[in-house]
């Protein structure tokens, strides 16, 4: 014979479990990292149309309060600036860019070359044969001038302005799809030779 009242138990003790893993599983995507996939082809080379990564938020948190100048040259996740939101974004609207200025850098872009603090940028391919002009600007405090790696086909800084640190949602770190690209993320490596 079953004694109903110790399955009975049983069961609510799995559900309470359950519930409290998923209440965990949420706050971890909510709090510390959470999946998203790239739209655009904004950050080519270094990411691919439909690309998914992981962000993380937490030290974002932290370095934006202690130490700005640890984003600089990362890829960050940001809902959309005040800018867009007037042209017809949605404030939800998240955005994946480089940064490269930080507050008190000075930004030109000039010849088809980016400056940055007055030294030509050649860091990456695309920091080259830019089909625009701007600046010079002095990135103000509590800012940052981002960019998409692929400088000509990027809705970022040029066209916007500054990005507020409060719009910043976390750090991209990880890239999980495709199963081929896997890894952290990183600029592709162009004189590799296969």
């Amino acid at each position: 014979m079953v004694n109903s009242s110790k399955g009975s138990n049983s069961l609510l003790k799995d559900l309470k479990n359950l519930i409290i893993w998923v209440f965990i599983a949420l706050i971890i995507r909510w709090q510390v990292i959470e999946p998203r996939w790239i739209p655009s082809g904004s950050m080519l080379p270094t990411l691919q149309i439909e690309d998914k990564i992981l962000v993380e938020k937490i030290t974002p948190r932290i370095n934006l309060k202690n130490n700005s100048n640890k984003f600089k040259d990362q890829i960050i996740v940001f809902n959309a600036p005040d800018e867009l939101i007037k042209a017809g974004y949605e404030s939800n609207t998240a955005l994946i860019k480089r940064v490269v200025g930080v507050p008190g850098d000075k930004i030109e872009i000039k010849d088809g070359n980016l400056y940055l603090n007055d030294k030509v940028q050649q860091q990456y391919p695309s920091d080259s044969n830019i089909n625009y002009s701007i600046g010079p600007l002095t990135v103000p405090e509590k800012t940052f001038w981002v960019m998409g790696d692929n400088r000509n086909n990027s809705l970022d800084s040029h066209v916007w302005g500054f990005l507020p640190f409060e719009k910043v949602i976390g750090k991209a770190i990880f890239r999980y799809w495709p199963l081929d690209n896997i890894g952290a993320i990183n600029f592709p490596d162009i004189n590799k030779k296969e």
